[in-house]
């Protein structure tokens, strides 16, 4: 029955939709390098699951440079200018959809009464330009971004609130659907009460997103169940 409730999806990027070949780590080193002088900013903690502007920040205050707005917003910008950069520099073998995802998407936008969009710490650019590598970013109408909220479950509050606007429903009438690839995910979904689907396609395991709470998970998305926990429920 769940499969008849207007669904909103909400797709992570980095080690869940894509593989970027280490480009947004490398671009956030080179912007850290560019502005600061100092490329080992990041060093000393997991960008995994974190947002953009909470990386910068995190970073800033490792180097011991004080965090204010204006010194995230030119982090930002410079990371954004050298993530184009490498970007270009991957090669297709390391730049790549995980197996099932492109896919999925396609499946979920065509059913009637999805909405299929972002859930990402990436800023907007950022998601544009991951995604617009591989040929997905225009599958995804809406989103909650990085820039939206630093905070991860309000940015996924936004997307959720978003795709339920799309669907003209309530966001509460909706089943939303998170999926991503580490436990912050898991968190986010938590937080506003929605459901989370598990890759081990990133630093996790499908087991140890289990563990954290996911509702189900999978190697990757080519697995036989996970199409169907997607469209139907589980």
């Amino acid at each position: 029955m769940g499969a008849m409730r207007p669904t909103v999806l909400l797709f992570d990027i980095d080690g869940t939709l894509v593989t970027t070949g280490g480009a947004g780590r490398r671009a956030m080193d080179r912007a850290f390098e560019q502005l600061h002088g100092r490329r080992d900013a990041c060093d000393s903690f997991h960008m995994s699951g974190m947002t953009d502007r909470g990386i910068v920040r995190t970073a800033l205050r490792v180097i011991g440079v004080e965090d204010t707005e204006a010194a995230i917003d030119a982090g930002i910008a410079a990371y954004l200018t050298h993530l184009a950069d490498e970007i270009q520099k991957v090669e297709d073998a390391r730049y790549r959809v995980f197996p099932g995802m492109r896919e999925a998407v396609l499946a979920a936008r065509a059913r009637p009464g999805f909405a299929v969009g972002l859930g990402t710490g990436n800023v907007r650019d950022g998601a544009r330009l991951k995604l617009e590598r591989v040929g997905i970013h225009d599958q995804f109408a809406f989103g909650g971004f990085g820039c939206d909220h630093e905070n991860r479950v309000e940015l996924i509050r936004r997307g959720a609130e978003a795709g339920a606007a799309t669907l003209g429903a309530p966001r509460e009438e909706c089943r939303v659907v998170i999926i991503g690839d580490t436990p912050k995910d898991v968190d986010a979904a938590l937080g506003i009460g929605a459901e989370c689907i598990g890759v081990g396609t990133g630093t996790f395991t499908a087991e140890a997103l289990l563990q954290a709470g996911a509702h189900a998970a999978f190697p990757d998305f080519s697995h036989r169940d996970a199409l169907p926990t997607l469209l139907g429920g589980s």
